[in-house]
């Protein structure tokens, strides 16, 4: 009992990286005699399979519904549209790189069935957001009409909650509380999986590493240092280019809010480290009424480190699979990857869960998942921190903008005088 509970209240980095690190040790040691640990990795893979389209859905339903559509205005519309477009630039870099340095290029998985991805016209591809029933985007798996579905069905409640009717607002609070309890229900089926994720990880390390070696080892380092590749372009060019359309010092700017990144860096948890950022962005100069609504609807929508990891990730596991897309697939990728690292940024293990659901809709083998769980913590340290900075460069941007338009409004009031 005393150990379940040591195991239990652990860190799940710590418990990951254990039983990665553990995984490559017993396969190493014991070569293909390790394959005997395959089907405790392999009921990993069901489970996540199992979980992720509810938690994505319900997920995304909570987030948009979450959004006052009489509040949300100028303000929020601004958020929303700086939150997408560094999203997608996020994922664009992580294909770009990878597709570039190739990651898992010299790995392979002889065991894992891969379907070979189907490439639709663009109008097939726009039709199939729209399914013809509920019942049957689940069945099949279609995440891009579950995402529509989700959007559709949140943005609805939203409207009825905040509606003028009283009815309305009782109704709309009522589907509100059942998808909450929903949404609580899989999340703790997901705390449960995850308990058993590192035993999973373990073994699939360990079957990896056993009849592959340090082929798996070099593949993953290569597809860690893309990721860090990604993060300091997406901090140099997209951040930073942020800041200085809009005048704003970006030296200044990094120097108030170093605090806010690197407790997002060494915690790895973005609602841990909102205390700090807020604190961060007032020295920086924004202005409170902006940092009060900007930041914690940042910490629900936004995570650019996940969307980049996303873009990263799918050509890695192409590569590992032999996999190939087209064009037109890789326009899908960033436009899922936006959608869903936007509705599923707040999540417990977001990465893992999000990358299941996009690998099983591009018939891709899940042990990849497995695979890259297992440098989850260093990959979600500076995750974290760019999805924290992102944030604050967020505010900073919408906040400087209201005030250009402040002034603009002052000069045109002084001219009709």
């Amino acid at each position: 009992m005393f150990i379940w509970k040591k195991y239990k209240n652990s860190s799940f980095i710590l418990k990951m990286t254990i039983g990665f690190v553990l995984g490559i040790a017993v396969g190493v040691m014991f070569g293909h005699g390790a394959e005997v640990l395959k089907p405790l990795g392999t009921l990993l893979i069901k489970l996540l399979n199992l979980i992720a389209t509810p938690v994505v859905f319900l997920t995304v339903v909570l987030a948009v519904n979450q959004m006052n559509p009489k509040q949300l205005g100028r303000t929020g519309g601004k958020l929303i549209l700086y939150y997408g477009t560094t999203t997608a630039a996020a994922v664009l870099i992580g294909l770009g790189l990878a597709l570039w340095i190739n990651p898992g290029e010299s790995l392979s998985l002889p065991n894992a069935a891969v379907g070979k991805p189907e490439s639709p016209s663009f109008s097939n591809i726009i039709l199939s957001i729209v399914p013809d029933n509920i019942v049957t985007a689940f069945s099949a798996g279609n995440l891009m009409a579950i995402l529509f579905l989700a959007i559709v069905i949140g943005f609805t409640i939203s409207g009825m909650r905040f509606s003028s009717e009283e009815k309305m607002q009782k109704y709309g609070g009522l589907l509100h509380d059942f998808f909450d309890a929903a949404n609580e229900l899989f999340f703790r089926i997901l705390q449960g999986i995850l308990l058993y994720a590192p035993i999973g990880i373990f073994a699939i390390a360990a079957a990896s590493f056993g009849t592959q070696g340090w082929d798996t080892f070099k593949s993953l380092f290569k597809f860690t240092s893309v990721f860090y590749l990604g993060i300091v372009i997406l901090w140099v060019v997209v951040y930073s280019g942020s800041l200085k359309l809009f005048n704003i010092s970006v030296r200044k700017f990094f120097a108030n809010t170093k605090e806010a990144y690197t407790t997002a860096f060494f915690t790895s948890s973005s609602i841990a480290t909102l205390p700090v950022a807020i604190d961060g962005a007032k020295k920086a100069g924004i202005s409170e009424k902006i940092v009060n609504f900007s930041l914690p609807l940042g910490a629900v929508f936004n995570s650019d480190g996940g969307a980049l990891r996303m873009g990263a990730s799918i050509v890695f596991a192409a590569n590992v699979s032999g996999a190939h897309f087209s064009p037109l697939d890789f326009v899908t990728i960033i436009l899922v990857g936006t959608l869903l690292s936007i509705g599923t940024a707040g999540i417990p293990a977001a990465g893992l869960v999000t990358l299941s659901a996009v690998l099983t809709m591009f018939n891709l083998p899940l042990e990849i998942v497995a695979l890259i769980a297992g440098v989850d913590a260093i990959i979600g340290m500076a995750g974290t921190a760019s999805n924290v900075i992102g944030d604050v460069v967020g505010a900073a941007v919408v906040d400087q903008s209201e005030k250009n338009r402040e002034r603009k409004e002052a000069l045109r009031e002084e001219k009709l005088v």
